[in-house]
């Protein structure tokens, strides 16, 4: 059963998405928001961790925080203070994408109950339970010459932490996040780098690619131009793991030279979970739909969305968390009046983060759960 929730605190508000199906572990995506747009960053941070400590004191008391990323507009001035404020024990990302509804800060968390947490021996944060370790990491960079280097040292890495846990790129790795300084510039290395790694790893259009968003985004130093943060399965089975295409709206991300799938749907016994990639208003044939027109972008973007977890045989009623991403903030109003009529209460954030390509004005990314029986998989 899902169920959503918006409490309000004294300087911000928490939107909870809650899946619950009587199992002992239940999920929560949690998108808390700062009040106050006059506030000092000090302030705003203040009032986000307060949140954030009260609900696990009390909505959420007993679940445990998975993965976190925070959303700051100045990144060189803000970010040392989350890494001095928050102690939590979780996978964290910390990235420049200047929420737009005027504060400084917002965070996104993902929380379970009933799991057991620490950092495995490869550095990746774990989460164990029953038959699966969950394997989540975030903020991974490194100061290589450009973003093709940087983004090669960053596969390099994570494709060792993954043998270290008994784990390959290609059977255990779910979802990536890739977050690009000045994307219209250092995307291409991002891609190059990316096509030829996955080459490597057996990773072609024949066999399948990993569900991603590739999107503007910049940590404090202005050197690191490939920020990387991941997600991957110790257990999962092959015969677990389906992708999506949704032949009828998109094409397939190797017709326009990247790799990347469209969305990810991974089975247990009990659940279904659905990660859609960032998505934008493309048709089937790779052609940006509605050049300039914000409006009918967000709608073909929506239909887009829908037809991927409706392969998955989801709907909007089952995601959990939306992260959009505008290219210009003059679109916000619009953006944001769009949203509130249609996912009031939803837990969503809209931040600014220019798309891969100049003329999509908008691309949005979600995680989906809902409940299913399949006897034959194990449990959750």
């Amino acid at each position: 059963m899902n169920q959503l929730k918006t409490i309000t605190f004294e300087k911000a508000h928490a939107e909870i998405f809650q899946f619950d199906n009587g199992t002992e572990v239940q999920e929560y995506h949690v998108m808390i928001h700062v009040d106050d747009v006059t506030s000092t960053y000090p302030e705003q941070l203040e009032s986000i961790l307060h949140a954030y400590n009260s609900l696990l004191d009390g909505e959420l008391k007993g679940a445990r925080s998975v993965f976190k990323r925070y959303f700051l507009s100045d990144a060189a001035n803000q970010a040392d203070d989350i890494i001095v404020n928050d102690v939590t024990d979780c996978a964290k990302s910390i990235i420049q994408q200047a929420p737009l509804d005027g504060t400084k800060i917002a965070l996104w968390v993902y929380l379970l109950t009933n799991v057991q947490t620490g950092v495995g021996k490869s550095g990746l944060y774990e989460v164990r339970h029953g038959d699966f370790r969950h394997l989540w990491n975030g903020s991974a960079h490194n100061m290589a010459a450009n973003s093709e280097y940087q983004t090669r040292l960053l596969f390099n890495e994570y494709n060792m932490q993954l043998l270290e846990e008994d784990c390959t790129l290609k059977d255990n790795c779910i979802r990536t996040w890739f977050f690009v300084n000045d994307v219209d510039l250092n995307y291409g290395g991002v891609v190059r780098a990316r096509n030829q790694f996955f080459f490597t790893q057996g990773l072609t259009v024949n066999t399948h690619f990993i569900a991603s968003t590739g999107i503007g985004g910049r940590q404090a130093d202005p050197n690191v131009l490939s920020q990387m943060d991941n997600y991957a399965i110790a257990g999962i089975e092959q015969e677990q793991i389906h992708y999506l295409y949704a032949s009828t709206h998109l094409n397939r991300t190797s017709d326009y030279g990247v790799s990347f799938e469209r969305g990810t749907r991974v089975d247990y016994q009990d659940r279904r979970q659905v990660f859609i990639s960032g998505t934008a208003s493309i048709n089937n044939k790779g052609e940006i739909m509605y050049p300039k027109d914000i409006r009918k972008q967000t709608h073909r973007m929506w239909e887009n969305v829908e037809t991927l977890l409706a392969e998955a045989e989801c709907t909007y009623e089952d995601v959990g968390s939306m992260i959009v991403y505008l290219r210009d903030t003059a679109d916000y109003q619009i953006v944001r009046q769009l949203y509130e009529e249609r996912f009031h209460g939803k837990p969503y954030v809209i931040v600014h983060a220019p798309v891969c390509r100049p003329g999509w004005l908008i691309e949005m990314e979600c995680i989906a759960v809902r409940q299913v029986d399949n006897p034959t998989l194990k449990t959750f």
